[in-house]
């Protein structure tokens, strides 16, 4: 499956039905009167929110929507049918936008939720409505109205409670793959992974939790570099960033350093997310070089304040140290 998470498309409701001018015509009953019924409302554009649906690929290549217009009134006071809605169906955690205005029409971040991106217009009314004492057999009756045209900007976000981050090749596939159903592609070469990757944990008594694998981060991601920014939004709305370090990396500088630099990427691409909680885990514990070195590595980060993990994804050394921290975590955000 191709991960798109962008999309732009052109919304247009219906519009609404013409109303009547139509009058009475039966035997026995003179000067009947006017009974044209109203013209039916055009149908909506609708945006539905949905679990199932992971990416916004179909709508790349279906750019544009139409609803249905209302059917016209008709004679004897019938009301024109209601036009039929456009529905279009995204992942939940997109964010849909009207391009001309700036304004956001909805965040879509619950299942099943529904929202108006184009609203019908609202059917003419047929001549019977304007019958008066003084104007007792009109013959005119309103045109509907049209219903509104936009473009829109669709942007996913992945709504996950954990995301992990780190540089290239660290071994952030291989965790996600031990702590959940999802298998991620996973190989020993830099940028295996193209696309963010979900994953459902279940521990213990505890309620499940999402996870996301985020790829793409190096120095400069920021301003572009390796699969620059594309995809640092998706971890915008989680509630913690599991940070995992490779010190066995020929280009690592170390631990500290590796972490900071991304780190600076973060900031450099939203301040905000230096706020978010994180877990640092030194993954690869299992290699011997890197189980001597992590003593020392870990009294730097308590040095400045933080607590770091032992980790082997392979071997599944300290996962359940990191998946009990993630829990308590999730548990206390949920408290407060």
């Amino acid at each position: 499956m191709k991960f798109v998470d962008e999309a732009a498309v052109y919304v247009t409701a219906g519009h609404g039905g013409k109303g009547c001018v139509s009058f009475r015509r039966e035997k026995y009953v003179p000067r009947g009167g006017p009974n044209g019924g109203n013209g039916g409302k055009g149908g909506d554009v609708v945006i539905v929110a949905s679990r199932n649906h992971r990416t916004l690929l179909d709508l790349k290549f279906n750019q544009h929507h139409r609803a249905e217009r209302g059917a016209h009134g008709e004679g004897n006071n019938r009301t024109g049918r209601d036009g039929e809605d456009a529905v279009i169906v995204v992942p939940v955690g997109t964010v849909v936008t009207d391009v001309e205005t700036g304004e956001i029409i909805c965040d879509a971040t619950r299942d099943g939720e529904r929202y108006v991106a184009a609203k019908g217009g609202i059917g003419g009314k047929g001549n019977t409505h304007f019958k008066s004492s003084t104007n007792q057999a009109p013959r005119y009756a309103q045109d509907g109205m049209p219903g509104e045209e936009k473009k829109i900007f669709l942007e996913l976000k992945l709504l996950a409670d954990v995301g992990i981050i780190g540089y290239p090749n660290v071994g952030k596939s291989t965790f996600i793959a031990r702590m959940s159903a999802s298998r991620p592609k996973i190989a020993d070469y830099p940028f295996t992974t193209l696309i963010p990757n979900l994953g459902v944990v279940r521990y213990g008594d505890y309620p499940e939790f999402v996870i996301a694998d985020i790829p793409g981060l190096i120095e400069g991601a920021h301003r572009g570099a390796g699969l620059g920014t594309r995809f640092l939004r998706h971890i915008e709305r989680t509630s913690i960033l599991l940070h995992l370090i490779d010190v066995s990396r020929e280009s690592s500088k170390g631990a500290w350093r590796d972490f900071c630099a991304i780190n600076n990427e973060l900031v450099n691409f939203d301040a905000a997310m230096l706020d978010k909680y994180q877990i640092i885990a030194v993954n690869k514990i299992d290699i011997p070089a890197v189980r001597e070195v992590f003593d020392a590595e870990k009294a730097v980060f308590e040095k400045e304040g933080y607590r770091l993990f032992p980790l082997s994804a392979v071997t599944g050394e300290g996962v359940r140290e990191i998946v009990a921290e993630i829990v308590t975590r999730l548990n206390i955000r949920d408290d407060v």
